[in-house]
């Protein structure tokens, strides 16, 4: 089972998000809710929780048939055939989240749904375009290690602040060709000149159960919410969280600059967009230089 917490407010995409919520936002014409639940079902995952709140009934709505809709794009739209096919490999629940209060109250919220099995969460606006589902990565290293596992990868000192960190420490493992880290601590957005590890939190998790417990007991943190790396640090005191260096390309869509770097090589990557955006791309380029001559 993936989790989905959207139930964000979406600030750094205002004024848009007073109306259309983050996760419809669309990159290459597909929302990004949509790349999300497409990586579940890639990774082999057949239910989706979707943690909503103020506002986002249209995210649920976003998966419902529309035969009228679909009537009228028939033969001449092969992404609605795609959409088509996705919903029927999935079931779709819904899940209010009161207000949003940061993600591991996000996360608890799916605990009626989750019930006593692991799960993955997929936070849709971190999108990682990747041969191998990151999720799917992750729920291989869990066979071979149980307890939680979270993405991760180094990042540049400057980016710290905007990232959980993770101090790590190696595992023998052949099987992931080094990928595996143990985590011996998580620290929520830290001060770079505090930091000794630059090894941060990228948006996907597998989760053991017990991890409702921790959340259970959150007092609020960082930015005054209840942070999943303070949950994830009072579940390690008893059982252990892995970190695996995930393969594949990282955008952060939540942010404008990322949003704007994921829809160019998204576009790019699509045979009926990229033909025409090279040459737009091309005939820029020739024109930023003879006015720079």
């Amino acid at each position: 089972m993936a989790v989905i917490p959207a139930a964000g407010l979406g600030t750094r995409f205002l004024p848009i998000t007073k109306v259309v919520p983050k996760e419809m936002l669309p990159i290459a014409g597909k929302p990004l809710l949509q790349y999300a639940v497409e990586e579940a079902v890639a990774s082999g995952l057949d239910t989706v929780v979707l943690i909503l709140g103020k506002g986002k009934r249209l995210l649920a709505e976003y998966f419902r048939p529309d035969p009228h809709l679909e009537n009228l794009a028939r033969g001449r739209s092969a992404d609605v055939e795609a959409f088509k096919e996705l919903i029927s490999k999935v079931e779709i629940r819904t899940v209010w989240q009161d207000a949003p209060r940061g993600l591991a109250h996000a996360v608890g919220c799916a605990r009626s749904q989750v019930g006593d099995d692991p799960f993955v969460v997929i936070l849709p606006d971190a999108l990682i375009d990747s041969f191998v589902p990151c999720t799917r990565q992750l729920m291989d290293c869990y066979d071979l290690h149980r307890g939680c596992v979270i993405a991760t990868r180094e990042v540049d000192l400057a980016e710290v602040e905007r990232f959980g960190i993770l101090d790590v420490i190696p595992v023998s493992d052949r099987d992931h060709a080094g990928r595996v880290l143990r985590v011996i601590s998580l620290t929520e957005r830290p001060k770079p000149q505090f930091v000794t590890s630059r090894y941060g939190v990228f948006g996907r998790y597998v989760l053991e159960p017990a991890i409702f417990s921790c959340i259970d007991e959150l007092r609020p943190g960082f930015g005054g919410e209840l942070q999943l790396t303070d949950a994830l640090t009072a579940y390690s005191r008893e059982m252990p969280i892995y970190g695996y260096r995930f393969d594949g390309i990282h955008y952060d869509a939540g942010d404008k600059f990322g949003f704007v770097q994921a829809t160019l090589d998204y576009a790019l990557k699509d045979p009926a967009l990229s033909v025409r955006l090279r040459h737009h791309l091309a005939a820029e380029d020739r024109v930023v230089r003879a006015t720079s001559n």
